[in-house]
């Protein structure tokens, strides 16, 4: 998304937490497409729309797009990430000053969307493995799940909040 092009661009020297962390910098990159806020790619018959859902970076991207199986659609949610990393400072941030309010939108988009099937960019979010192996067992499929889906923005919003509670009362 546009808010992330600096960190890819600047090889990460433009990051919000890793800007002074040599061991997190990576070579530059140059973005060759900026995308927007409901803007979408396509890839064969497939269409993916993003979805800004900023928090755990400024430009963190949800995507979302329909798929069939048997006769029946699907919307389909791939959370970009609702973490927050060890020693990041949501309270007084002089490098993102709006992170808190970013997560509280964050999870403003995560509820607005419809979802079947529930994946996200790291398979412990949805809990890929042992739907797989579910999946291979007795066929019928795991991945509808939109109870897991608002169970983990739930647990996650839980988390973030807390978080962000306990950092407001250590500055006092």
């Amino acid at each position: 998304m546009d808010a992330d092009v600096p960190v890819v661009e600047s090889g990460g020297k433009e990051d919000f937490f890793y800007e002074n962390k040599p061991g997190e910098l990576y070579p530059p990159a140059k973005v060759d497409r900026v995308l927007h806020d409901g803007d979408t790619v396509k890839l064969a018959d497939t269409v993916l729309t993003a979805h800004l859902t900023p928090g755990h970076t400024k430009g963190c991207t949800t995507w979302t797009m329909k798929v069939e199986e048997n006769d029946k659609s699907y919307d389909v949610v791939i959370v970009g990430s609702p973490n927050v990393n060890e020693d990041y400072k949501l309270v007084n941030n002089t490098a993102y000053p709006q992170i808190a309010a970013d997560y509280e939108e964050m999870f403003r988009v995560l509820r607005s969307l419809h979802c079947d099937v529930f994946l996200g960019a790291h398979g412990n979010y949805y809990a890929m493995e042992k739907k797989y192996a579910q999946l291979a067992k007795d066929g019928q499929n795991p991945f509808i799940d939109p109870e897991g889906y608002k169970n983990y923005v739930d647990e996650r919003e839980r988390t973030v909040r807390a978080e962000l509670a306990w950092q407001e009362a250590k500055k006092q």
